[in-house]
This record gives C-alpha cells, sequence and structure tokens, in this order.
C-alpha cells in the first residue's frame, strides 16, 4: 500500500532534505511504491499541486520552493490496476488536500470516484461544514459501517492551517501504524521513520485528530 508523509511549520523549511528521505524509504519499502507520486505544497497563492506517473525516486525533487506546508503521496496501486497520473493523490478541491493509503474490501458507498481512494475523499467532502475533523470523524464511522473488511484505513487532510489524521488498521501495524516527530520546530508525520533518524512517536491504531 501507498506511503504518505505531511510535514509543516510556521517558517519556511526547504522541502528537498524531506522528499528525498520519503523518495528513499518509498523506494526500500517492502511493497512496490513506483506507481506514480504527487505532492502539495502550501503558497503564499494557496496551494500548488504536482502529480508525477515516475517514481518519486525517479523524479527531480529539487524543483521544489520553500514552504510552511508539505503533503506527499507515492502510489502502490491496488492489483496494479488503474496506473495514471489523474490517480495521483493528492486530492483537492482548493481549500484542503487530502491523501489516504489502505486495503477495503466489500465497501457499499454510492459515491463519485475513479479509485476508491477519491470515493473516500468525496464523503469526506459530503460531510465538510466547516469542521475538518468532524467531517472526517464522521465520514470514517460511515464508510467503516459500511464495508466488510477494513484492512487498513490511513487518512491525512490538511487546510492552510491544520492538519488532521486518522488511522485505522487490522492487519501489518508495524507497516500501517503512523510516524511523528518535530524537531527544530518542523513537525513531520509519516508512513515510516525517515532513514537512518530516531524520535519518532506511533500513532495508536484508532487515531482520530490534529497532528
Amino acid at each position: 500500500m501507498c506511503r504518505l508523509l505531511l510535514v509543516y511549520s510556521r517558517d519556511p523549511f526547504n522541502p528537498l532534505p524531506h522528499l528525498r528521505a520519503f523518495a528513499e524509504l518509498s523506494k526500500n519499502s517492502r511493497e512496490f511504491q513506483g506507481h506514480g507520486w504527487g505532492c502539495a505544497a502550501l503558497g503564499p497563492d494557496g496551494w500548488s499541486v504536482t502529480r508525477d506517473i515516475r517514481p518519486v525516486w525517479e523524479d527531480d525533487l529539487g524543483r521544489f520552493p520553500f514552504t510552511t506546508r508539505l503533503l506527499a503521496h507515492a502510489r502502490s496501486a491496488f492489483r496494479d490496476e488503474g496506473i495514471t497520473v489523474e490517480n495521483n493523490m493528492p486530492f483537492g478541491d482548493g481549500g484542503r488536500i487530502f491523501i489516504f493509503n489502505g486495503e477495503l474490501h466489500g465497501v457499499r458507498l454510492r459515491v463519485e470516484g475513479r479509485i476508491g481512494a477519491e470515493k473516500i475523499y468525496n464523503v469526506i467532502r459530503r460531510y465538510d461544514e466547516g469542521d475538518r475533523l468532524e467531517a472526517l470523524r464522521k465520514a470514517v464511522r460511515v464508510i467503516e459501517s459500511r464495508t466488510r473488511y477494513v484492512k487498513a484505513m490511513n487518512i491525512i487532510v490538511s487546510d492552510a492551517d491544520q492538519a488532521w489524521a486518522s488511522s485505522l488498521f487490522n492487519e501489518e501495524s508495524d507497516y500501517f501504524t503512523l510516524r511523528r516527530r518535530t524537531l527544530d520546530g518542523v513537525t513531520v508525520v509519516c508512513s515510516e521513520p525517515y532513514p537512518g533518524t530516531d524520535g519518532w512517536e506511533k500513532l495508536e491504531n484508532h487515531y482520530m485528530g490534529a497532528v
């Protein structure tokens, strides 16, 4: 399943070291993460979203400017299907940005979307009346109740001011547990610790809240 990254700070930071670490852990993941990737960076005029069909470790990661908020997603397509750049996350609507990893079986939902991740995103949008966390909470509750089996469902949603995460898994806890670290005023939430680093805390299973 896919790999997720969120980085944010009050002061602008260089995204390159974070993207390089993310590329390395994605390249060395026990599951193939090379079905394309994407990132969203916050700038003075709002979010800038970039997607590429190449694996993240083959892209030019030095082309992104300093930012205060970054989300990235390396894709491992379910059953190796739907490998087109349009299906790469992040998904967004100008105000909020969404990334997801996991695997759901027997989902019974009537919602638009080319792939399962986009359908989950649209369920969150359906419930969003201004309270991002409450929308996420409602969406996860509905999706879980209408799914035969949730192997894992990790979601990160961010706007320009705050980010929230939902983490839920029933298998492979080491693989699906999100990690968080704050160092020198920069907070990182990632699917795995950066290679060669320590000081990460685990977000517990069934976590729901700000990150």
